[in-house]
């Protein structure tokens, strides 16, 4: 576990000092800082997440890389789904939104990830889960 918030830390502070611009195999991606209230502790947790855009709205995915379960993140939206976002140079407030009861439209949600970014087709084989979607809008 350590590895990977020493991984999510040091995307973080690239995100931040290049004025949200990654380089290595995130160069020219779409990626953003999630920032949610941890479900039990109630402090800040910062995610770098891919996206994709429809309507004014940013779309992520609670992949986990295709792991059985869904990431920390996810849960945290799930007890206060409001959060803030970091995209380019931009911060703001948001709310977030689980896109699961629909699954029509969650499956073309999920469709416009991996059509963005196809490695998203192999985490959803990876798993026997349903990989959420959410949608965050301001």
């Amino acid at each position: 576990m350590s590895e990977a918030l020493d991984w999510n830390k040091n995307i973080i502070k690239e995100f931040r000092e290049n004025e949200g611009k990654l380089g290595g195999m995130f160069e020219g991606g779409s990626l953003l800082l999630l920032t949610t209230t941890g479900a039990k502790s109630g402090e800040p947790r910062t995610s770098p997440l891919a996206y994709a855009q429809e309507d004014g709205k940013y779309v992520v995915a609670a992949s986990y890389a295709g792991a059985d379960k869904n990431p920390a993140w996810y849960h945290n939206i799930l007890a206060n789904p409001k959060v803030t976002i970091e995209v380019g140079t931009e911060k703001f407030e948001a709310t977030a939104t689980v896109v699961l009861e629909d699954r029509a439209e969650r499956d073309r949600l999920y469709a416009l990830m991996t059509s963005t970014m196809p490695g998203f087709a192999d985490y959803e084989k990876k798993t026997d889960r349903v990989i959420p979607i959410v949608t965050i809008s301001r």
